[in-house]
């Protein structure tokens, strides 16, 4: 069973693409909880989403999917793990925050808040990890020991 969770091709494709979603998803963690980039920090944070009626707790889990998540994600470990539950915040982001205001992000500044394009954009990406698993240099694969010999599939 844990070896179907870790298997995965050497694909760069899974490479990429959880670098990018990692590279991505980081820095909303670390606004969340450091108050990075202008972020609103720990405190703040659980302040703005209890507001919003989300329990302290989904709002611990939800720092922890976004920002060591996001690290276990770009170094492959537990992809699919890490990709489901990305999966699952940007869901609710998007149906709690962004499907009212529209497909379409704010670019002009013409709406009452942003769209939901780039929460499908981050849908997809998951949904390919969880399929295809962390690909090429994820410490799934070397966990798995599947076989691949070293050899990369494009």
């Amino acid at each position: 069973m844990f070896n179907a969770v870790l298997s995965t091709q050497s694909s760069i494709g899974g490479l990429v693409l959880r670098l990018a979603l990692g590279a991505v998803m980081f820095p909303h963690g670390a606004q969340k909880v450091f108050g990075w980039w202008d972020g609103s920090g720990f405190d703040q944070t659980l302040q703005v989403f209890e507001k919003m009626g989300f329990p302290a707790w989904a709002v611990v889990l939800l720092m922890v999917v976004e920002l060591p998540g996001a690290l276990l994600l770009a170094t492959g470990f537990l992809t699919r793990l890490w990709a489901l539950c990305l999966g699952v915040t940007m869901t609710i982001c998007m149906f709690t925050t962004h499907v009212q205001h529209g497909f379409f992000m704010n670019w002009f500044g013409q709406q009452q808040g942003e769209g939901f394009e780039y929460h499908v954009l981050v849908l997809g990406i998951c949904l390919v990890l969880l399929i295809k698993g962390g690909g090429a240099f994820s410490v799934d694969r070397a966990l798995a020991d599947d076989g691949g010999k070293g050899r990369i599939n494009l």
